[in-house]
Parts: C-alpha cells; sequence; structure tokens
C-alpha cells in the first residue's frame, strides 16, 4: 500500500485498448467528455422545458468540431515557435496541443447560433450546458497524462507524477523526477465545479445565463493557480504565464458583465414561446 502511494505512474502509451482496438488516448478522452456533456446538456434541456436530446445533439454536432478549431487556434498561435518549422503539425491534434479559452469561446458562440435557430433561448441554453463543459474538461484532462504533458513542478507529495526519463530530460530534469500532476488537479476542480453548478441550480436558480457566468469565474479562478504550478515552455509578462493573464481578463470580465446586469430584467422569450 505505501508503495502505491510512492507516486502516479504515467502509462507507457498514448493510446487504451479495447481488444484489437486501439485508440488514441487523448482524442478518446475528448469525445468521452463530449458524449457526456452532450447526454446532460440534453437531460437539462428536457427538465426545463427548453429543448430535446436531439436539441443537443444538435448543437454538438456544430460546436464541438468548432471548438476543437478554436482550442488549437489558440494554441497555435500563442505556441507559434513548435510549429513554425514544421506547419503540418498544426494538424496534429492528437498529440495534445488545445487551448481552452479558444475552445469554449468558438465553441460556444456556434454552438448558441445553432441554439437560437432550434428556438432554445441563449440564456436557457448558457444555463444548461455549463455544468456539462465543466465535466467534460475534468474528463478530457486525462488525455494529458496518457500524453505526459503539462505536469507541475517537481515534488515529492505521494501523488507526484512520475514521467518517462526523456520526457523529464525534455523538461529539464533529471531522470526519476516527480512532478505535480496538474491535470489531476484541475481535473478534480473541473469536476467538483460541474458538482456545484448542478446543485446550484437546483437550489438556487439564477436568471437565464448567469449559471455559465458562475461555471467561468470557477474555472478562472483555479486555473489561475494550477498555470502557475505548470513547468512547460509558455509566453510571460511580469513574473505570470499568458494563461494566468488570460484567467484574470476572463474573470474580470465576467464579473463586470454580471455587475452591470444585475438590475436588468430578463428579456428572452419564454420556452413555449421560443419553440
Amino acid at each position: 500500500m505505501i508503495s502505491l502511494l510512492a507516486s502516479l505512474p504515467s502509462p507507457d502509451s498514448g493510446s487504451i485498448s479495447f481488444g484489437p482496438l486501439r485508440l488514441n488516448a487523448y482524442g478518446a478522452l475528448i469525445a468521452l467528455g463530449v458524449v457526456v456533456a452532450t447526454w446532460l446538456t440534453g437531460r437539462r434541456f428536457e427538465a426545463k422545458g427548453v429543448g430535446t436530446r436531439d436539441d443537443a445533439s444538435s448543437i454538438a454536432i456544430w460546436g464541438v468540431p468548432a471548438g476543437v478549431v478554436g482550442g488549437r487556434l489558440y494554441h497555435v498561435v500563442t505556441d507559434w515557435q513548435k510549429f513554425s518549422d514544421d506547419p503540418v503539425k498544426i494538424l496534429q491534434v492528437w498529440k495534445g496541443g488545445l487551448g481552452v479559452w479558444g475552445g469554449i469561446a468558438l465553441g460556444v458562440v456556434v454552438g448558441l447560433i445553432v441554439a437560437r435557430r432550434r428556438g432554445i433561448p441563449i440564456g436557457a441554453a448558457l444555463t444548461c450546458v455549463a455544468p456539462g463543459l465543466a465535466i467534460a474538461q475534468a474528463i478530457g484532462r486525462w488525455g494529458n497524462w496518457f500524453n505526459q504533458e503539462l505536469f507541475g513542478r517537481p515534488t515529492s507529495l505521494p501523488w507526484a507524477l512520475e514521467v518517462s526519463a526523456r520526457t523529464a530530460e525534455r523538461a529539464g530534469y533529471d531522470p526519476g523526477t516527480t512532478f505535480h500532476p496538474t491535470f489531476l488537479y484541475e481535473s478534480i476542480a473541473c469536476a467538483l465545479l460541474g458538482a456545484v453548478l448542478l446543485w446550484w441550480d437546483r437550489t438556487r436558480p439564477m436568471r437565464p445565463g448567469r449559471l455559465f457566468a458562475a461555471y467561468v469565474m470557477g474555472y478562472t479562478s483555479f486555473r489561475f493557480f494550477i498555470e502557475g504550478l505548470r513547468v512547460d515552455e509558455a509566453k510571460e509578462a511580469g513574473g505570470l504565464r499568458l494563461n494566468q493573464w488570460t484567467s484574470i481578463a476572463v474573470f474580470a470580465a465576467t464579473a463586470v458583465a454580471l455587475l452591470a446586469t444585475r438590475n436588468r430584467q430578463q428579456v428572452e422569450p419564454a420556452p413555449t414561446e421560443a419553440r
């Protein structure tokens, strides 16, 4: 038992096998997160009387690819030095490299366009999708474990992450060094956030759309601190990494938007009228 708690080993391979079927783990986990989020969003559509599971699936068909494109674009733009010598790498999404900021931004925008065309009020759509997004992120983060990427500073804590000698050396550390499993921290935080949002919406429902703001502010809060643990190469300014500055900016913008609309009356049509 003691040896099991000595550290958290990384998988030897970045793939998952089901008998003769072999899947890329990073892509498979993202796909699983999408399936769970779509199912949960559909259930919430029906519970609130604003849509159906078919609506959720239709939104996902357009929103998910848009999210992948947005996430990849954000990663490529902010880490262009990794792709400038070989632009073909831009297409190798299965090797990791999706920026959550770009993915959420473009995926949500496209998803809301589809939702509106299907008669679902934007505020209601945002409220219904928020918990599912957090849970999808919790599942998808395990893809970083399989890829041995985005880990934190060295640590000897019982849950420290083991990586291969090559991965450690590539990060500038001696073989055998163990690290903070930041993927695990973020996965747990996202799962808890999703559970809190579900509980909050059930016990203290807010005006349409404001639950999504709670998701954004919750995610950016813990992402700021988790990002500060990471040792992968990133642009920095003022002692903070780019994603920390992004967390601050997104949190502040969301807080301002909430304050600016705190006394605004709901202007969206009722679900029955919209549909």
